[in-house]
């Protein structure tokens, strides 16, 4: 863990108290982007969080410096059986691998840092904090496909690329559609 970084874990019960801060830090990580992205404003990502953290399971972990400033959060729910996730991927994949349990896939969401905690380890250990001890067996994201940067550093904590994927929401780029074992 970076020095002097604590990490909190919450629940979908902390969320209207946590949706605040969540914000902020989004505003203020995609403000440049906002501006010309419809995708990145900061009232299309409340919707998003407020779909998610009314989910049940979701968590979400947010990292302190000086036990109060925060540096960056992760979060995320377990996939509903039957959930429309991988909806539109490629190339097709046997249904068996996309099939959803409600108990089988965790989805991580997010998973943002500030700037002056970049390069320290932070976003790994955020990443690390929300996904350990989860039961499911394995976890899924999406990263956008001009961040390579960003999916390079997922595979290089263990991820594979299952195929490519664009959400069913205005505005969404394409995505690569990532799986880690958690098991």
């Amino acid at each position: 863990m970076p020095t002097g970084i604590t990490i909190q874990h919450y629940t979908h019960h902390h969320a209207a108290e946590l949706r605040p801060l969540l914000l902020e830090v989004y505003a203020e990580i995609y403000a440049d982007a906002a501006k010309t992205d419809p995708f990145a404003t900061v009232e299309r990502f409340a919707q998003g969080l407020d779909g998610w953290s009314r989910r049940p399971g979701w968590t979400c972990v947010v990292g302190y410096a000086h036990g109060h400033q925060a540096v960056g959060y992760a979060y995320g729910a377990p996939l509903p059986a039957g959930a429309p996730w991988w909806g539109g991927l490629r190339p097709e994949v046997s249904p068996d691998v996309i099939e959803e349990t409600g108990t089988r896939t965790y989805a991580l969401s997010e998973l943002m840092v500030r700037v002056p905690w970049r390069k320290t380890g932070t976003a790994k250990a955020l990443h690390d904090a929300l996904l350990d001890n989860r039961p499911e067996e394995r976890a899924t994201l999406l990263v956008d496909q001009e961040h390579p940067k960003v999916h390079q550093l997922y595979q290089n904590w263990g991820w594979t690329t299952l195929g490519d994927l664009r959400p069913r929401i205005e505005h969404a780029p394409l995505f690569h559609a990532m799986l880690l074992p958690l098991a």
